[in-house]
């Protein structure tokens, strides 16, 4: 059975040898951030801290920080299986364009088990305070030079306001004083696209943002899904089961049931102030820079809830885990794009907007700009700054394989292209403007004749089968 909640999925963690309790006193003010980091750069296990100071309410970090918590937390070895269901459940033409292109998925009505099922109550409405104040909350602090205290891995909850499909989105927030905090969504995400849409309108845009809901709420909250999808449905794809909602009390919007803390509010796009400098997952303090004001109407909790948060900066922490498995889960819908693809992989160390190694089944000239030029199509991937495009005998995941295909299959003149004025992450630190710089792609297949090519192919150094089944056979015998 999926996991259900916070609480379960600590249970099971602790089960497997993957959680340890710190009931030693610790700060939310730096003290917590460097004991998470400390344990995340060791590969270390999930740490609820059971004793935070000046609060009554414990702080879970690093729950998805490695592989096996996340298979453990969405009940899969193969994230791959992820996406295929999404492709099984897509009966129909696929038209040019990405995952955001796609307005229906017509085959939704035959999947009722994964439905999100509104209930009328559940453990997260056991409290409801009508005076709310973030200031009950353990929200970290994480690095000395942060602005003040941020919100993490808050599901950002809105809908759109024309047709009304929710969407759930991780953007930092910062706290300002008890009712307000400032809201990162950055000018690309489908949560600020909501906000222009209703400040377009001279409207305000309702919002929720819930901490602690059941693992694959989070992942689904991270996970760049195909436009026209309802989060909360691809929440039920993910753990083959639909999720329970409720009501909020004091905005027209639903939240998990099972969630720990929703923050009800609104965002005022009239309000707009300078949030900022934060510690990034690129390893840099992002500037200060103007960003809307979301305002708190009121805060539905459990009578005790768990503070969910996670902690970013220089790779690899614990995005670079939730990320592998994006890269996983999202390679069939690629693959419906571009179905010379064979594997992709956006390296760690790269933040994972900063490259991607694509590998191919080559089958004619110029097939690898083609695909870079699809690849830079597809929703998210737009904002990826460098492609690598391999063929089908390099492994993607091995940077010694890639290295070696650059160096032996590349001619920096002819394989290398290069795109200005093209759309960048707002965080990308070597942008010469926010949100706009350059592509880089590299070609870094085998060349062919069609191509231009007209030396002779070297013949790729291999073992010869006979030699490699005869070592096969003996090898026990070596003693090595």
């Amino acid at each position: 059975m999926p996991i259900e909640d916070t609480s379960e999925f600590i249970k099971v963690l602790e089960g497997a040898g993957e959680l340890r309790r710190v009931k030693t006193q610790v700060d939310a003010d730096l003290e917590i951030a460097e004991i998470l980091r400390r344990v995340m750069y060791a590969n270390g296990p999930a740490v609820l801290f059971e004793n935070v100071k000046n609060y009554d309410m414990p702080v879970l970090g690093n729950a998805f920080g490695s592989m096996k918590r996340l298979q453990i937390g969405l009940e899969t070895s193969d994230f791959t299986e992820i996406g295929q269901r999404i492709v099984d459940m897509t009966k129909m033409e696929i038209p040019s364009g990405f995952l955001n292109k796609i307005k229906k998925l017509p085959e939704l009505s035959k999947m009722g088990d994964v439905f999100p099922r509104l209930e009328k109550s559940g453990p997260v409405t056991e409290v409801f305070e009508d005076s709310p104040s973030f200031g009950k909350i353990p929200i970290l602090k994480t690095w000395h030079r942060d602005a003040g205290k941020f919100i993490t891995l808050g599901l950002v909850a809105t809908k759109h306001p024309e047709t009304g499909i929710r969407n759930l989105g991780v953007y930092r927030m910062q706290i300002i004083d008890d009712k307000t905090a400032l809201m990162h969504w950055q000018k690309h995400k489908r949560g600020a696209h909501h906000h222009d849409i209703s400040r377009d309108r001279g409207e305000k845009i309702e919002v929720a943002i819930i901490i602690g809901a059941e693992p694959a709420t989070v992942f689904s909250a991270v996970a760049p899904v195909p436009e026209g999808l309802d989060k909360y449905l691809f929440a039920g794809i993910t753990r083959q089961k639909g999720i329970k909602t409720v009501k909020c009390r004091t905005v027209d919007l639903e939240v998990p049931a099972n969630a720990e803390i929703v923050f009800e509010g609104y965002v005022d796009p009239s309000d707009i102030r300078e949030e900022g400098p934060f510690g990034d997952h690129t390893g840099y303090y992002t500037p200060t820079e103007p960003y809307p004001t979301f305002r708190l109407t009121g805060i539905l909790r459990r009578q005790k809830p768990i503070y969910l948060t996670t902690i970013v900066g220089k790779p690899v922490l614990e995005d670079a885990y939730i990320g592998k498995v994006i890269e996983r889960s999202f390679l069939p819908l690629i693959r419906m794009f571009q179905p010379e693809v064979v594997d992709f992989a956006m390296p760690a160390a790269g933040w994972f907007q900063g490259m991607a190694i694509i590998s191919i089944k080559k089958r004619y000239p110029g097939q690898a700009k083609k695909v870079m030029m699809g690849l830079w199509g597809l929703g998210q991937l737009a904002l990826t700054k460098m492609f690598v495009v391999v063929d089908d005998d390099i492994n993607v995941h091995n940077i010694d394989d890639v290295i070696w295909a650059i160096t032996t299959r590349a001619d920096p003149a002819r394989d290398t292209t290069i795109i200005n004025n093209t759309p960048t992450d707002t965080l990308d630190p070597a942008s010469p403007l926010v949100n706009l710089g350059s592509k880089l792609g590299i070609d870094a297949t085998q060349k062919t004749k069609e191509e231009g090519f007209t030396r002779e192919i070297q013949q790729k150094v291999e073992v010869d089968e006979p030699t490699k089944n005869l070592v096969n056979s003996r090898w026990p015998s070596y003693g090595l």
